[in-house]
C-alpha cells in the first residue's frame, strides 16, 4: 500500500476557514503536491461542496511545503501509461476540476510559491487572481519529457497572449514571478515574507463586496470572454447588467453611496 492510499482523505487536502475565506492547501508536500487522482478527487469534493455554502465568500488555493504544485504524479501517470482508461480518467477528472474553478461562483486565488509546472500552473492559470512570492517559478515542461502540456495549454492560452504561452509550451523553460506578471499570468509577486498578508488582503477586500455581485459578475466576465463577436459580448452583458440592477443588493449598495455609509449585503 502507498503511503497516500494509506493516508486518510483529510490528509492530502486540508481546509481552514478565516473570515469568510476558504484555505485550501495541497497537502503533499513530498511530491511537490502534485496532482494525483485521489487529490483531484478530493479537490472537486471541496470545491462542489463551498459553491453553496454561505459562510464562504473567496475560496484560496495554496501548496504545503517547497512548492505550489508539480502538476500531474508521473509516477502514477508512468505506472498506468498503459491503462488507457485510467489515464483517459485522469485528465477528464483534471480538466473538470479546472473548469469547476473558472465557472465556481465564489472568487478563487492562488498563493503561489516555489514551483507551478505544467497541471500547476495550469491551477494558477484557472484560478481568477493569483499572487506569488518573488521566488516562485513557472513552466510548461511536458515537452522535455515528450508529453505536450495539451490540457495546461489550454488555461494558459486564456490568460497570456499566445506568443508567449507558446514560448512556455514550445521551450519548456522556467519563468520567473517578475515575467509571469509581465504576460499576466500571475496579478503580483510580494516577498516571501509578505506573500501571506498579501493574500489575505486581497482575499478580504473581496470577501467584503455582496457575494450575489461577485457571482453574476464572475460568471458574466467568463462567458462574454467566449462570445463569437463585440457586438454578441455587449448583449450578453447588457443582460447581465439588467439582471443585476434589479437585485436588492444593488439597491442597498446604491442608497448606501448616496448615504454616505457602508452597505449591509444580503446576498441577493
Amino acid at each position: 500500500m502507498t503511503a497516500e492510499a494509506a493516508a486518510t482523505n483529510e490528509d492530502i487536502l486540508l481546509r481552514e476557514d478565516r473570515d469568510g475565506i476558504a484555505w485550501l492547501t495541497l497537502n503533499r508536500p513530498n511530491a511537490f503536491n502534485s496532482l494525483s487522482r485521489p487529490l483531484i478527487a478530493r479537490l472537486q469534493e471541496e470545491l462542489d461542496r463551498m459553491a453553496d455554502d454561505p459562510s464562504v465568500r473567496v475560496i484560496v488555493l495554496a501548496g504545503a511545503g517547497r512548492g505550489f504544485c508539480a502538476g500531474h504524479d508521473l509516477r502514477e501517470v508512468r505506472g498506468n501509461q498503459d491503462n488507457q482508461p485510467f489515464i483517459k480518467e485522469l485528465v477528464g477528472a483534471c480538466s473538470n476540476m479546472m473548469q469547476t474553478i473558472v465557472h465556481h461562483p465564489k472568487p478563487v486565488i492562488a498563493r503561489v510559491h516555489g514551483i507551478a509546472t505544467a497541471a500547476g500552473c495550469q491551477l494558477v492559470a484557472s484560478c481568477d487572481l493569483a499572487i506569488a512570492e518573488d521566488g516562485a517559478r513557472f513552466a510548461t515542461p511536458g515537452v522535455n519529457i515528450g508529453l505536450f502540456c495539451h490540457t495546461p495549454m489550454v488555461a494558459l492560452s486564456r490568460n497570456v497572449s499566445r506568443k508567449h504561452a507558446m514560448e512556455m509550451l514550445l521551450t519548456g523553460e522556467m519563468m520567473d514571478a517578475d515575467d509571469a506578471v509581465r504576460f499576466g499570468l500571475i496579478n503580483r509577486a510580494v516577498p516571501a515574507a509578505k506573500l501571506d498578508e498579501a493574500v489575505r488582503e486581497m482575499a478580504g477586500r473581496i470577501a467584503s463586496k455582496s457575494s450575489y455581485t461577485l457571482k453574476i459578475g464572475k460568471r458574466a466576465f467568463y462567458d462574454q470572454l467566449e462570445q463569437p463577436d463585440l457586438k454578441s459580448a455587449y448583449d450578453h452583458a447588457s443582460i447581465t447588467m439588467v439582471e443585476n440592477m434589479a437585485a436588492r443588493d444593488a439597491a442597498e449598495g446604491i442608497q448606501a453611496f448616496i448615504d454616505k455609509r457602508e452597505p449591509v449585503w444580503e446576498d441577493r
